[in-house]
């Protein structure tokens, strides 16, 4: 080959890897214009003039059964189907798309700076953490690093923009506030340390990935991301639906009827921190079960221990990312959120 047919060939690459970011940034951005943005600008005009968002998905569960799991995942799937179907595409479609090399040099390292942008790239998709759950899966299949997929799956549904509006119109500035002050935590500071829980990348193998990357798959675009989807699909969605049943009907033991009295203590903040990190919600339905659970009496502690635990992460959304993480990440991750869930409780008995 001659200089000036490598010179062409590069350039002909180059346009080809530039056509494939624009395309996957269309779908993204139109995927989520309709699914996510325009739906949240009307949803923030009734938060602002009703100072409600809808009734508590929880519902009226009086005690643990198949049918009372089964009601509640019909109305949890009918929430979220859109925004999973958007997150098992966008999932599978960066596998195909975006190239590794690329993704590497801004993502792939452990330090805070690939962490931090993991975590704003987060921020217009606004998804719950099981429909950002495939695009970590992928971002993981690309080796991204452990921080930099923390941040952007649990940055979705954690520092949701349009959350933190819903909220400041329906609870207060002081729960918007909390769960942006804690947010921040879970999101920059647990993503980063959760980098020395997993094995270690030295910059020789990095460089290693970003010369294999070079060799990246080829042939017809339509197979690899067809394989990519169908495997993707394969392994998470079965595991998906199991656990929402099984949380759903076990929604009434997690979320038990207390009293006054006990709904205000320490002991409460420890249990709902607990029950928010494993239940599974649609995104910003934690606002209504709080408002809900609060004219029953639910004090401020355990309601700000529910504002942070229950978008952050969710046991079925642990099983569909536990393939793409160490299990000490993971374990760590739970750990963190339940703690720093307890300290937003204890905040918020004081501050609420």
């Amino acid at each position: 080959m001659t200089h000036s047919e490598g010179f062409h060939t590069s350039r002909g690459s180059q346009r080809k890897t530039w056509t494939f970011i624009l395309i996957f940034i269309l779908i993204a951005v139109v995927g989520l214009a309709y699914v996510k943005w325009v739906p949240y600008y009307h949803k923030a005009e009734l938060a602002r003039a009703t100072h409600s968002i809808g009734d508590s998905i929880l519902g009226d569960s009086t005690g643990a059964s198949l049918q009372s799991g089964w009601e509640y995942a019909v109305i949890y799937f009918k929430s979220v189907w859109k925004a999973a179907i958007l997150g098992i595409v966008l999932g599978s479609l960066l596998q195909v798309l975006l190239p590794t090399n690329w993704l590497l040099r801004v993502l792939g390292k452990t330090s805070f700076g690939s962490t931090a942008v993991g975590g704003l790239a987060s921020l217009p998709g606004m998804m719950c953490t099981c429909c950002a759950a495939p695009v970590a899966v992928g971002l993981r299949k690309k080796n991204v690093s452990v921080g930099a997929s923390l941040a952007f799956w649990m940055g979705n549904p954690t520092l949701n923009p349009a959350t933190l509006v819903f909220m400041t119109f329906v609870l207060s500035w002081k729960f918007t506030l909390i769960r942006l002050v804690f947010g921040l935590v879970i999101v920059f500071g647990i993503s980063y340390l959760a980098n020395r829980f997993a094995p270690k990348v030295d910059t020789n193998e990095i460089n290693k990935m970003m010369e294999d990357a070079e060799q990246e798959q080829t042939g017809s675009f339509m197979i690899r991301w067809l394989k990519s989807m169908g495997t993707m699909i394969l392994y998470i969605v079965p595991a998906y639906i199991l656990s929402v049943l099984l949380l759903g009907a076990a929604r009434a033991w997690l979320f038990p009827e207390i009293s006054v009295e006990a709904a205000n203590g320490i002991i409460a903040i420890i249990l709902f921190a607990l029950a928010g990190m494993l239940f599974v919600i649609p995104t910003a339905a934690e606002i209504p079960i709080i408002q809900t659970f609060m004219a029953f009496g639910l004090g401020g502690g355990p309601a700000a221990a529910l504002l942070v635990t229950l978008p952050a992460i969710s046991l079925p959304s642990m099983i569909m990312v536990g393939k793409s993480f160490p299990m000490k990440v993971l374990l760590f991750v739970a750990g963190a959120v339940t703690v720093i869930g307890i300290l937003s409780g204890l905040v918020g008995m004081y501050f609420l």
